[in-house]
C-alpha cells in the first residue's frame, strides 16, 4: 500500500479469523465467517469470489470467463454465475498482471462493469478487486464492493487480510468444485 498505517481489527473480528475460520467445516462455511467480519470492518456491501476460467493452451487469451462461486447477495449475484471479459485494462492489470484493481466512484464502476447498473442500485460506490495467486498465476478474484465512494488506506489493507485468509479456502473449492 502507498500510504503506511497501522492495520487494526476490533477485537471480535480477530477472534472470528484466528479462532472460527480455521475450525470452518468448509468452503461455505469459510466464506461466511469472511462475510461476516467484512461487514462488521466495512459494512453494508457486497462480496463475491470468481474463479477464472482460462483459454486452453495455445489458444490467445482474447476473452477470459469468471465464474462466481460465492456470493453474498446471491439473490442479485447469483452462484455459478458466469461474465465473459475481453482484453480491457482491468482483465490486464487484476487477471494478467495480478494487480489489485481499485476503482471509485460512479463514474469509475461504469467504466469497467457491464452490471454498473445493478452495482448502482444497490448502493455501492466502490470495488476493490484483489487477485487469489499460486505459482501459476490468477486462478481466482475476491471482490468487495462498498457503499463508500473511496476506501481509507486501513479498508484496503483490511481487504487484503480478508482476500489472504480466503485464499487457501478458495484454492481448496477451486481444485474440488463440488466441494
Amino acid at each position: 500500500m502507498s500510504e503506511d498505517c497501522p492495520l487494526t481489527l476490533p477485537s471480535s473480528a480477530g477472534l472470528a479469523l484466528c479462532r472460527e475460520l480455521p475450525r470452518a467445516p468448509d468452503f461455505a462455511a469459510a466464506l461466511q465467517i469472511i462475510e461476516r467480519v467484512r461487514q462488521d470492518l466495512l459494512g453494508d456491501g457486497l462480496l463475491t469470489v470468481n474463479h477464472v476460467q482460462w483459454p486452453a493452451h495455445g489458444d490467445t487469451a482474447e476473452a477470459i470467463d469468471l465464474q462466481r462461486i460465492w456470493s453474498s447477495r446471491p439473490a442479485e449475484y447469483p452462484l455459478a454465475g458466469r461474465k465473459r471479459k475481453g482484453l480491457t485494462p482491468w482483465t490486464r492489470q487484476l487477471l494478467l498482471s495480478s494487480e489489485i484493481f481499485i476503482g471509485e466512484g460512479q463514474a469509475a464502476l461504469q467504466q469497467v462493469f457491464d452490471d454498473h447498473r445493478l452495482i448502482l442500485s444497490m448502493g455501492l460506490q466502490s470495488v476493490m478487486n484483489v487477485p487469489l495467486v499460486r505459482a501459476d498465476g490468477c486462478f481466482a478474484t475476491f471482490n468487495v464492493l462498498g457503499t463508500r465512494a473511496q476506501w481509507s488506506a486501513l479498508e484496503r489493507q483490511q481487504i487484503e487480510l480478508l482476500a489472504a485468509l480466503a485464499l487457501p479456502w478458495v484454492a481448496g473449492h477451486s481444485a474440488h468444485p463440488g466441494s
